[in-house]
């Protein structure tokens, strides 16, 4: 099967629209036609449901949308792969959450890179679910994530301790007074939501609430007000006094993990990695 038909069909199901996945493609809206008639008529099934301005999937096209993502990522690793000059004897790919990469994964990559020159490193920063995805279907070859994924398939090691702490953008705030007004609530996961809540019971729904750090970090910055935050990523504005920690806020703790399968052909090179790391327990 042709690959463009795949990645035709999954643009047209990301767009619901035939001409915005031909514009983002960069063929015309007959072209997208086109391939998605060919592609139905060589699966013998319809794919989508077509109205004026509503493109559905049906159920087959549902079915079909796992599959199809993981066939072109595997194509595109494939493709990367062979790419490679004789400079690089290895590979490998890896995902993260995009908070652990100022945390933990940045100075990792860094040392990765000279401490294994032959290695070509490839780096995907990604929600967990879809990290979990891709490590199961061998688009990736090691993950870094927050909370562990259940999988008997997955080798799981605790590699660092994350201390999250209230940071405001004024001094001498006490807790209280730091989520009073303009508090960002981020959602760094269950664990931390079921801390958060017990510590916090009496307090009134957040007007901000953000699934990233980094994001809660750069809006804190710009307009104000008080955020749990990873102590290592808010350090230097707390030197610079351009934040303040509040002192009577007890930090909550995380930790981080690494997933990779055991089984795989990159589990020799994978443990290799895992040597720059902190050490931890295995789950």
């Amino acid at each position: 099967m042709d690959i463009a038909l795949l990645k035709t069909f999954i643009e047209v199901a990301r767009t619901r629209h035939f001409g915005k996945a031909a514009e983002h493609l960069c063929v015309t809206q007959s072209a997208v036609s086109a391939r998605v008639k060919l592609l139905e008529t060589t699966l013998g099934v319809d794919v989508f449901n077509r109205r004026r301005n509503d493109i559905q999937l049906t159920p087959a096209g549902h079915r079909l949308l796992r599959y199809a993502e993981t066939i072109v990522r595997s194509w595109d690793r494939a493709r990367h792969e062979l790419a490679l000059d004789d400079r690089f004897e290895r590979s490998l790919a890896v995902g993260c959450q995009l908070d652990l990469w100022p945390i933990r994964v940045r100075d990792w990559a860094a040392g990765l890179r000279v401490s294994h020159p032959d290695l070509a490193l490839q780096i995907e920063l990604l929600p967990a679910d879809i990290l979990v995805q891709r490590i199961a279907a061998d688009q990736l070859d090691l993950v870094f994530v927050f909370e562990p994924p259940r999988s008997p398939d997955l080798e799981i090691k605790q590699i660092a301790a994350v201390e999250l702490i209230l940071v405001a953008d004024r001094p001498d705030l006490d807790a209280a007074q730091a989520t009073a007004h303009g508090y960002i609530l981020v959602d760094w996961g269950t664990p931390f939501m079921m801390a958060h809540s017990t510590r916090y019971p009496d307090l009134a729904p957040a007007t901000i609430r953000l699934s990233q750090g980094l994001l809660a970090f750069d809006l804190l910055r710009r307009v104000g007000g008080a955020a749990y935050l990873p102590r290592p990523v808010v350090e230097d504005a707390l030197a610079a006094g351009e934040l303040f920690e509040v002192t009577d806020a007890e930090p909550i703790e995380r930790y981080a993990y690494a997933a990779f399968r055991p089984g795989a052909g990159n589990r020799e090179l994978v443990g290799e990695a895992l040597k720059g790391l902190p050490g931890g327990r295995n789950d």
